[in-house]
């Protein structure tokens, strides 16, 4: 079909260029609306007005040259002149082949540069709030994309385990812990952290402590050193159990302190080439054209200690030294839009020579639950929204009885649970606030993960029956259906659902078209027989329905999300 279509395009811009003298670009679209042929055009719109003609005289014309394109079935001219291309079965069936190689991941192109995607970098001493699980989900599911379409990709955890708040927990400890330092869970910690500053409200000397001691973990002070590791230490071991539960994995865990040396050499290329000044009080700075309207952003603190922009820029300059990436991304929120503006602005400023650079923003996080947004001002953990999925899914299936098969309840709830999550998150454009809602969520007729996981078991299910683990597809001996030509453009255009969706680091776009696919599988599921049709239709249909389970099944991995054989 794909073939076809640029057959299409290229002999509707020849027609154009002959009959009217026009020389455009046309795009002919996969229609997936009942009536509207499979591939459809506006040129004739697009061209009336600067043509001075009607834009079905403009549509006819290139219409009836079309028709004589081997593989065409039917030319129309419908409404004010869009171009409704209908093609042959045969010719539209060859798109689930595609489909079906698009399933499977692409050798990985070692030869070219990296793409490196940074996610979750979550910071130390402090438990995933349920915020978290929007980088570290939406990341996840980028690097997947890239990674599947060959690209080689290297998935990036940028940890937060540098930085005052360590010369503020230490403070804490030393005032209030009352216990050694590694009988000490995240929890705790976080509790010293909140404490220091409840306390630094009433005794602003506080900060200032937080502020040296940091000065002396940074000079290396042993004793800081010690405390700062083993409060690492505990982070991570609790982070780790999180990431096995959504099934994150990255290819590198990198914290702000390996840059601790490699940030001198920045700070003194800055000053020779004149991009960094001091300010006041002695502090380091940058500062960008006017026109720009970006703020002066801060390098060095007054008493010489690092910050945020000080550790990007170098960790920018180690990523380009040592894997010399084509692209990095950051997939994180929308509050740090400014960071990334000067960040950005500061290394074109000195002129290192760049890889794309781009910020993947998203929104925050509202719940359609009012109850959810606070617990008294502490952070909602994501283990223990994880945990909640999990029991929710569990009533679920214990509501639904015997119209819910499995052989493991548990493990299906776990599925449920926390696919409902990881769905719910990547199914809502990232450029949005993103809704949590646990209704829809586990529903089993919305756009969630418990209908995509039930369709696919249910296709399984039905391949099962006829006693088939993979059907092949069967050549096209008949007329398709209504719902089976739908099926099939929708089967057919993953590869280019998965182009989308990766070039424009939207995730979102995935889950729709799975959610569509999941639609158009039931409709053809409910209205046209498979098992009981004649062959060779029969034979057709489970080879349309094991293609319609292996793309749901690899659209389901690059999310991130489990499937069951059976629900």
């Amino acid at each position: 079909m794909y073939d076809l279509r640029d057959k299409l395009q290229g002999a509707a811009e020849t027609i154009l260029k002959k009959k009217f003298a026009v020389s455009t670009t046309v795009h002919f679209d996969v229609s997936f609306g009942e009536g509207r042929g499979d591939l459809t055009t506006s040129v004739a719109l697009q061209q009336a007005k600067g043509l001075k003609k009607a834009p079905k005289e403009i549509a006819q014309a290139v219409a009836e040259d079309l028709k004589q394109i081997e593989g065409v079935a039917e030319v129309e001219v419908a409404g004010n002149g869009y171009i409704n291309v209908t093609l042959d079965a045969d010719i539209l069936a060859e798109g689930l082949v595609l489909a079906l190689e698009s399933c499977i991941p692409k050798k990985t192109r070692k030869e070219e540069d990296p793409v490196i995607v940074e996610y979750s970098s979550p910071n130390i001493a402090k438990p995933f709030g349920i915020h978290h699980i929007l980088t570290t989900i939406i990341g996840q599911s980028l690097s997947h994309l890239y990674r599947h379409q060959g690209f080689h990709t290297i998935s990036m955890n940028h940890i937060g385990d540098w930085g005052t708040q360590f010369g503020k927990l230490a403070v804490a400890y030393r005032k209030w812990g009352t216990k050694p330092l590694e009988q000490h869970s995240i929890d705790d910690l976080l509790a010293l952290y909140v404490r220091f500053h409840d306390e630094a409200e009433k005794d602003l000397t506080l900060e200032d402590e937080g502020r040296a001691a940091f000065r002396q973990l940074e000079a290396g002070d042993d004793a800081l050193r010690k405390f700062w590791q083993t409060v690492v230490d505990c982070t991570m071991a609790s982070l780790q159990g999180v990431y096995e539960h959504l099934g994150i994995q990255f290819d590198f865990t990198i914290g702000e302190s390996f840059y601790e040396d490699k940030m001198q050499s920045i700070v003194a290329e800055g000053r020779e080439k004149e991009v960094f000044h001091e300010g006041e009080k002695g502090a380091l700075i940058v500062e960008f054209p006017e026109g720009t309207k970006i703020p002066t952003a801060l390098v060095l603190k007054s008493d010489g200690s690092t910050n945020y922009l000080t550790r990007d820029l170098a960790t920018i300059r180690y990523r380009i030294d040592t894997w010399h990436p084509q692209a990095i991304l950051y997939v994180v929120d929308v509050a740090q839009s400014l960071h990334f503006q000067q960040l950005f602005s500061t290394v074109q400023k000195l002129t290192w020579e760049l890889p794309h650079l781009e910020h993947v923003v998203f929104g925050r996080m509202r719940f359609a639950d009012a109850s959810m947004s606070t617990r008294k001002g502490n952070t909602l953990k994501l283990e223990d929204v994880l945990t909640e999925a999990v029991s929710r899914a569990s009533k679920v299936i214990e509501e639904r009885g015997e119209k819910i098969q499995t052989d493991d309840p548990e493990d299906l709830a776990e599925m449920m649970g926390v696919g409902s999550v990881v769905y719910g998150v990547l199914s809502q454009n990232r450029k949005l606030d993103l809704v949590f809602d646990w209704d829809k969520m586990l529903s089993f007729e919305g756009n969630s993960a418990p209908y995509l996981q039930y369709t696919y078991a249910r296709a399984r299910s039905i391949l099962r029956k006829a006693h088939l683990d993979h059907a092949p597809l069967a050549d096209v001996t008949h007329d398709f259906s209504a719902q089976e030509r739908l099926l099939v453009k929708l089967i057919s255009a993953f590869g280019d659902t998965l182009d989308t969706a990766r070039r424009e680091h939207m995730p979102h776009k995935l889950c729709q078209y799975l959610y569509d696919l999941c639609q158009a599988f039931n409709t053809f599921y409910s209205t046209d027989e498979i098992l009981k049709a004649e062959v060779p239709i029969r034979d057709f249909r489970l080879g349309l329905t094991a293609a319609a389970s292996s793309v749901l099944r690899s659209g389901a991995q690059i999310l991130t999300l489990r499937l069951p054989e059976r629900m």
